[in-house]
């Protein structure tokens, strides 16, 4: 039986990532709902298929509807979720899933008492070609025993693109919350059965006075039993950078290292997605552009079939509350406000 599905709320751009994703897996996208006429008209240019409907009600009483992809604005997210689940959708949130642990403290209720799941795009760790890559040659033990994760995420700001809310601390969650999201997932991945804790945590405002309650720089240290992780995101990203941001991840095993540059290797090699691995036997390159990760399908599967393969609900209410813990521990310190 074919997965049909809608999309609500289309503030963000990785809406279309979403899609993407559950189409290349076989599913069917019938409608979308949307207050803005522009973001409507664009999104519809995409998706001719896509009928646009006028109210959120009209998707959720649609019965042949099974699951509900959302981007919509940070502040929107986890009422969206919260009434879909308690309507009989699944959900596939975009990231920042919620801002607060208020928040996910009701999403998780809600998604327990339906039966229906909250599942978080992490597009990084499951799209993302050369972290498929990395993490391919990890659970083969090409790097033996993961001993540390450091991951770096800056991007481009690109302000006069950005609706007031997102430069207010308590509506976009903060930059740990929302930037830092796809690191949190990454480690809870990495650290397996073990518990996640946050060590230190710290944001800051350095050079945007206009906006004070804006946090343009973020760093955070974790730890999950031998484990050992340092994040750092920021809005710094040049505009003459060939890309939104220079992202990279270095892993540490007992064995060798992996260093990627997701999407630009600098005054080196054209593109992104590399890969370098050093171990006993020496260094290489790994162009991984040409990768395909199979994450639609295995995603599709599961929400037809109510599996758990590509990724459990559990693992991304266990990432989203390691990302609000820092962001607690980040605000106690005195980050911004």
């Amino acid at each position: 039986m074919t997965l049909r599905f809608a999309a609500i709320g289309l503030s963000h751009d990785h809406i279309y990532g979403l899609c993407d994703a559950l189409l290349r897996g076989g599913a069917e996208l019938v409608a979308i709902h949307e207050p803005s006429d522009a973001l409507a008209t664009r999104f519809v240019a995409r998706f001719p298929q896509a009928r646009r409907v006028a109210t959120l009600d009209a998707v959720l009483d649609d019965h042949g509807i099974a699951t509900i992809a959302c981007a919509a604005a940070n502040p929107e997210r986890a009422g969206i979720a919260i009434t879909a689940l308690r309507r009989g959708k699944d959900v596939l949130m975009d990231k920042p899933a919620v801002t607060s642990l208020a928040e996910l403290g009701a999403v998780e209720a809600a998604a327990r008492e339906s039966g229906r799941r909250f599942l978080v795009m992490f597009g990084e760790r499951f799209e993302n070609r050369a972290t498929v890559a990395a993490l391919r040659l990890v659970a083969d033990g090409a790097i033996g025993t993961v001993l540390h994760m450091t991951a770096l995420g800056p991007h481009r700001l690109r302000a006069a693109t950005r609706p007031p809310w997102f430069f207010e601390r308590r509506r976009s969650g903060g930059i740990l919350c929302d930037i830092g999201a796809h690191h949190f997932d990454l480690f809870v991945h990495l650290a397996g059965a073990r518990p996640a804790t946050v060590v230190a945590a710290r944001t800051g405002n350095r050079a945007h006075p206009q906006w004070p309650e804006f946090e343009d720089v973020g760093e955070c240290l974790v730890e999950a039993g031998g484990l050992g992780g340092f994040m750092r995101v920021d809005w710094f990203t040049p505009d003459a950078m060939p890309a939104f941001g220079d992202g990279r991840l270095f892993l540490v095993g007992t064995a060798g290292t992996l260093e990627l540059r997701k999407y630009v290797d600098i005054a080196g090699r054209p593109g992104g997605d590399h890969l370098f691995l050093a171990d006993g036997a020496g260094t290489r390159h790994i162009d991984c552009g040409g990768l395909e990760s199979g994450f639609g399908a295995r995603l599709v599967a599961d929400l037809r079939d109510g599996t758990e393969r590509v990724v459990s609900q559990a693992h991304g209410f266990a990432a989203c509350r390691l990302a609000l813990a820092a962001q607690a521990i980040a605000d106690a310190a005195g980050g911004a406000p």
